[in-house]
């Protein structure tokens, strides 16, 4: 008589290899549909934390399933592994986002000017649904964000202001930063000027002593000082998307002459929630780098 040995079903590990299915499932289609489609970012960010939780769900019923296979020999080893497989990708997103949440400022936007900050020409209103928001920016803030970000400054460039401003527009497009207002001086014949164009032949080789160079910001020789030059300013407004997942940020870039010499400042902010996980800081950094490499290519030309 032939004995056949029937091995016990693990039915908890097929449960939890169907919910860490349906949570990566729920949040593939929650990026995408941000990224590329009309998902707004606190929908987004509610799909995330729901595919989060059922993928926390799966993992003890996994567990399960890997202690049955030990113990009797139950089938679903291979289910478990899958469900945890499954349920590691929402769960590390959501753990790198705590991460980022507890070790950088809560701040919600810098700037690279925290006496004078550049003022958007217009921030609308955006429905932040269950996320909290910020008001206004206190001393608090500005002081923290300082601690966090010391070498966040912006920049004064011997130049002038047309020849920044174009910089400005170059390493904007380079920063993937769609410039939707602009307010001060109107130089059109810029235009035709940015870089991969054919130059005008009367600026086809500016002096060296014309390129712009970063320098450090100068204190103010009277408290007067910057409110003299408000009148110079030119303020470009835009916005932007982080790469993979799409956050929106809004950005305006301040241009201000004094004599020689043209100051950049800038300043971002999360258009979503009362936390931006460091990212305006980042793409502060980004736009900044960009427009040094942007003038001075000027020179090496």
């Amino acid at each position: 008589m032939t004995v056949r040995y029937v091995r016990p079903v693990s039915h908890s590990a097929y449960a939890a290899r169907r919910m860490g299915l349906a949570a990566l499932v729920l949040f593939v289609l929650a990026l995408l549909a941000h990224r590329f489609g009309p998902l707004r970012t606190p929908d987004f960010l509610a799909l995330v934390l729901m595919s989060a939780a059922i993928a926390a769900a799966a993992v003890p019923l996994a567990l399960v399933g890997l202690i049955r296979l030990w113990q009797k020999g139950a089938e679903g080893g291979m289910a478990s592994a899958k469900a945890l497989v499954y349920a590691g990708v929402p769960l590390g997103f959501v753990a790198a986002g705590a991460v980022l949440y507890l070790t950088r400022p809560p701040l919600n936007e810098v700037s690279t000017d925290l006496e004078d900050v550049p003022a958007f020409l217009s921030r609308p209103q955006y429905d932040q649904q269950w996320l909290t928001t910020v008001a206004t920016t206190r001393a608090a803030e500005r002081q923290a964000q300082l601690a966090a970000y010391p070498g966040l400054a912006g920049r004064r460039y011997e130049g002038a202001l047309d020849r920044v401003l174009q910089g400005v527009e170059a390493a904007a497009i380079s920063a993937r930063i769609d410039i939707t207002d602009r307010k001060g001086v109107e130089l059109p014949e810029l235009q035709d000027a940015l870089p991969g164009q054919e130059p005008q032949p009367d600026d086809a080789v500016a002096e060296v002593g014309e390129v712009p160079i970063p320098l450090p910001r100068p204190e103010p020789a009277l408290p007067g000082m910057v409110a003299s030059l408000a009148d110079q300013d030119v303020l470009l407004q835009g916005e932007t998307e982080t790469l993979v997942l799409g956050l929106p940020f809004d950005i305006v870039i301040r241009l201000r002459e004094d004599v020689e010499t043209t100051f950049v400042d800038v300043r971002v902010a999360s258009r979503y929630g009362a936390h931006d996980l460091g990212m305006s800081a980042e793409i502060a950094d980004d736009f900044l780098d960009r427009l040094d490499a942007e003038l001075l290519g000027i020179a090496g030309g």
